[in-house]
């Protein structure tokens, strides 16, 4: 699929499974994973198969590394870093935000080749703002190109909200960085390409990891 079809189908599963329950989700419609507060949603559950299913029906072979199938068995996590071609998907990154009615959520995916990252997709539907990026060719905002002029020299503030939404202000300059210990390839693929595309990095320090807007990248 090209990266217009991708956004296309992310947008249409977005549509039928996510939006309609933004708001209206009922006591028995969210549950707790292995851990209290880890938290997902039928709609968490309904659009990860729905793109899961689209992009094995589009790409044969490819590896589809969903976050709530991973929760139900974590060994699938261990073919990533191998895969000759493989996606990310994360239905509802910020569960939390979208459970409590926040608009601070999104839906991401990454694809991969031979582990490494080279096209992701953030669609936060609530905002109404597509975030694509592809590996030595660019990042986009709705279409309009992120470079590491587009966000001059703002107050450096941090970010803090899910990856869907921290990475997309990073790389627009409407924030200058975000520390995480938690680093699952789901959350971190999609933004860490769009930010480094956009001028910005990511890095590992401590075992935390620093994602940089392109103003806090450069030189003082």
């Amino acid at each position: 699929m090209d990266t217009d079809a991708v956004l296309d189908l992310v947008r249409e599963v977005v549509a039928e499974h996510v939006t309609p329950r933004f708001g209206r989700l009922s006591s028995t419609d969210v549950s707790s994973k292995r851990r209290p507060g880890d938290l997902v949603t039928v709609a968490d559950r309904e659009a990860e198969v729905a793109l899961s299913a689209a992009l094995r029906a589009a790409h044969p072979g490819a590896l589809v590394v969903g976050e709530e199938a991973v929760s139900a068995d974590p060994a699938l996590l261990r073919g990533l870093p191998t895969a000759d071609h493989a996606f990310t998907v994360d239905p509802v990154d910020g569960t939390r935000h979208f459970v409590a009615g926040s608009p601070d959520h999104a839906t991401m995916l990454a694809e991969l080749r031979h582990g490494v990252t080279v096209r992701s997709w953030i669609w936060q539907p609530q905002h109404e703002r597509a975030y694509v990026a592809e590996r030595g060719s660019g990042a986009w905002a709705d279409g309009v190109r992120l470079t590491s002029g587009t966000a001059g020299r703002r107050p450096l503030r941090p970010t803090g909200t899910c990856c869907g939404v921290d990475y997309p202000r990073l790389a627009s300059g409407r924030a200058g960085w975000a520390a995480y210990l938690k680093q699952k390839p789901w959350d971190h693929l999609p933004g860490g390409l769009l930010l480094a595309e956009a001028g910005g990095r990511v890095r590992r320090h401590a075992g935390v990891l620093l994602a940089l807007s392109p103003s806090a990248s450069r030189p003082a």
